[in-house]
This record gives C-alpha cells, structure tokens and sequence, in this order.
C-alpha cells in the first residue's frame, strides 16, 4: 500500500508537472503566435484607367511573391519562411479614388487593420499626399513606384522610404539614349499629364534636352489631365507642328489610348516618339503598338531586365501564375517585397529575433542595398530613403515569330549615369550637366530569356 501510495504521488507530481510545462507551453506558443504574423497594406490601382496595365499587374507581383515568401520558396536570400519566420498577411486596397481617400485608407490601414507597414502607391499626387501623414504617425511606409522628385527633395522623412527610383532617372536616359544613338533632334514636342508627375517629366526632359542638345527648340508643350482618355485635340496640334521627336511621359490607359488614337494618324511616321514609362502596355497593346518607338520601363524591368539567376525564378514565377511577362510594375513591386524582407529580418536579429518596432525596422531599411530580379538596389539618396537603380532604354519591334511585341537596340545605364548623386535636387543637377554624373553606359548583351 505504501508503495501504491508512492506511486500514486509520484504520478500526482509528474501529473502537475506536466500541466505546468503544458500551460507555460501554451503560454508561450501563444507568445510566439502573436509574433509570427506580419500584417503589410498593399495598394494599387485595382479599378480605373490605371488599372489594367499597372495597378492590378503590380497587385499580382506581390500576391505572387508574398505567396512563395510564405512558402519559404525563394532564392537566397529570401529563403526564410515569412518574413524572419513571421508569416505575411497582406491586405490589398484599390489606390482609386483620389488623394483624401486616400490619406484616410492608410489611415484605416493602420488604425483599424493594425498592418506592420504599408506599401503602395503609383500616383504622384496621392505619395505626396500620405508621405507626410504615416510620418506624422511615425508609421512605416514604402513608397513602391511614384516618381516625382519632390517627395523627397522637398521634405523630410524618418519612417517613409521609396525602394525605387524617381522619375528624373527615366528622362535622363531617354535624352542619354538619343544621344548615344546619334538621332536628329532640332525640335520636340510634348504630351504629359497636368499633375504632378507629367510636370516634373517634362521639366526633367526639357532640362536634359537643354545640356545634350542645346540647339533643339522645345514646341509643342500639351498637358492633358489625368485620365483624361480622348487626345483628338492634343494628336492634331502634335501633328500640325512639325518635330524630330515627340517625348510623353503618359502611362496606363491615356497611354494606350493616346497610342491607339494617335497611329492610325500617322502621328508615328511623321516624328520619333519617345515615352519615359511604356513598357507595360506592350503586352496588351500587342501589334498595335508601332515598331520604332523609343522607350524606357522606369528600370531595367521586363524585355530590358538582366539576365540572373534571381531574375529567372521571378520571371517564371509570374509567367507561370499569369500567363504574361511581368513588366515594370510587379517588378517594383517585387523589388520593395524583398526590401522589405531583408530590412525587416535585420530588424528582428537587432531585436533579439523578436518582431521589430517601426524605428528599428525604418533603421534597418536606411541606407540598405539589396540584389533584386532588376539589379542591385541602394537607398543611396535623401538621407537613405531614396533609392537609386540601373535602367534602360529600347525600341519597340514586333516579332511575328513570337507574336509579340519585342525590344531591340536595347542600352543600360548605370544608376550613377542617370541619378542625381547624395544632397543634389534633381532640379539642380540637370542644370548643372549632370555634374559628377559616373557613366560606363553600353549596348546591352545580357536579357531575359524572353528578350532574346
């Protein structure tokens, strides 16, 4: 009986034991539950003009990404599961709808849905819009693809970072590529949006043109509104006004349909037409989209990306999922996810592997580099919250063999060739002739398989 007794105590004790290790257990799974989500806001245009060729495009980039992070099936260095072993719940909003509505989603955002971070936002007027609100927040915000300059430029941030670079890049280059290639330019006109991306396009083109073709006449200058959809009126006066080139820096639906209105025209023949952003129309656009046009991606995105190891598995990876190529907009998108990823992860190992705070994360962003499906990226400006990148310039050509539109005559430029350097507005620096400007620009010689 004692012996009974005995064991009837022994297994009494092992009993609580056993139920104090499960309930600190639990205690602690639940502990590390609460750290294994990371809630990220992802906007993009999912309805309007800007829907198709872009916002949605760039939607399923993420989706796609988000899904093989999770998965732990990317290449290193984005191998980890999650983010850091956190796993990512994105929340996607339509970018639709305005600036005021759009200060109050990020808001929502962060208020309501308690997200991480946010990263969004294509329009111009809508990043100058929420950039100083998550600051006033002190909320941790990613700018993905906007462009104008003045984000930065003209204010200061701690917790607002752009992971791509400004659209000063893009008319850099356009004017560097004429150059390069030695094409006629006495005259050019103009076609860009009235707002604050079309405006600073032109400028940037303007001042560019002024330093490498300083005899070239600057004549029509047209700047329709956003969306504005029908170009009748703008086509005919570029028409009636004779010049070498014709530079646009219209992107979305007004780009496919400026181009679908102004071909049949023969507004094409008559000048070379140069866009600053077109290559995500050329999927859809298909043969009509007319061969000889020069244009840029906003980076070495898409038909124009380089040739790696890290590039294939991402270009397959959308194909695959789509059908279709990605172009510049889920490449920028894929790009701010893994700087993303990295920053965050660096975050947790400062924090002792626990779910950063918005200054640790912000910290771990600043100033960073990382190797992307496009090339290396550096938050090299504005305090290392603005990034720099390589990018490229083509012309369209459509293969009949591939039944697609291609690329050809393709040429980089380094990220030191077409980006201000550190503490230079933009404004400034193409006065200047691009002063310190590091060029070793070439013909390019390494693509995508597609590209070839």
């Amino acid at each position: 009986m004692g012996i009974k007794g005995n064991r009837k105590a022994t297994w009494s004790r092992k009993a609580v034991s056993t139920a104090v290790t499960l309930f600190v257990s639990v205690c602690s799974l639940g502990s590390v539950q609460a750290q294994e989500t990371f809630k990220v806001g992802i906007v993009s245009f999912l309805s309007g003009q800007a829907a198709d060729s872009f916002g949605i495009p760039a939607i399923n980039g993420a989706k796609v990404v988000v899904d093989a992070f999770n998965k732990g099936a990317a290449p290193a260095p984005y191998n980890k599961v999650g983010f850091g072993g956190m796993k990512i719940e994105a929340i996607y909003l339509d970018e639709n709808g305005g600036a005021t509505k759009q200060v109050q989603e990020m808001r929502n955002l962060y208020d309501r849905d308690k997200v991480d971070a946010v990263v969004g936002y294509v329009g111009s007027g809508d990043c100058l819009a929420v950039a100083p609100v998550a600051e006033e927040m002190k909320k941790f915000l990613i700018l993905y693809d906007c462009g104008t300059p003045r984000i930065f430029e003209d204010g200061k941030y701690n917790y607002v970072f752009r992971t791509a670079s400004h659209a000063a890049m893009d008319n850099v280059a356009l004017s560097r590529y004429l150059k390069a290639k030695d094409i006629k330019v006495n005259s050019f006109n103009m076609i860009n949006q009235d707002y604050a991306w079309g405006q600073d396009s032109k400028k940037d083109f303007m001042w560019s043109m002024e330093k490498l073709f300083p005899g070239a006449k600057a004549g029509e200058d047209q700047l329709p509104k956003f969306g504005a959809g029908q170009y009748g009126t703008e086509i005919s006066a570029l028409m009636s006004k004779q010049a070498d080139v014709t530079h646009s820096s219209l992107w979305g639906g007004d780009l496919q349909a400026f181009i679908l209105q102004a071909n049949p025209r023969g507004l094409f023949k008559r000048t070379q037409v140069v866009f600053s952003a077109g290559d995500h129309v050329l999927p859809g656009l298909g043969d009509k989209m007319p061969d000889g046009v020069i244009l840029g991606a906003r980076g070495a995105y898409g038909l124009m990306s380089p040739k790696s190891a890290l590039n294939d598995w991402w270009w397959d990876l959308y194909s695959k999922a789509y059908n279709v190529y990605p172009v510049q907009a889920p490449y920028r998108m894929a790009q701010a996810l893994m700087g993303l990823k990295l920053a965050v992860e660096k975050a947790m190992a400062a924090n002792k592997g626990k779910k950063p705070s918005t200054e640790i994360m912000a910290a771990s962003l600043r100033g960073s580099e990382w190797v992307s499906p496009a090339g290396t990226i550096r938050m090299a400006l504005s305090n290392g919250q603005q990034a720099i990148q390589d990018t490229a310039i083509g012309r369209t050509k459509w293969s009949e063999e591939k039944k697609m539109v291609m690329l050809e005559d393709i040429q980089r430029f380094n990220a030191e060739c077409v980006n201000p350097p550190l503490n230079v507005k933009s404004e400034d620096w193409l006065k200047s002739g691009f002063a310190g400007a590091k060029c070793d620009s070439k013909p390019d010689a390494k693509t995508t398989k597609a590209a070839k």
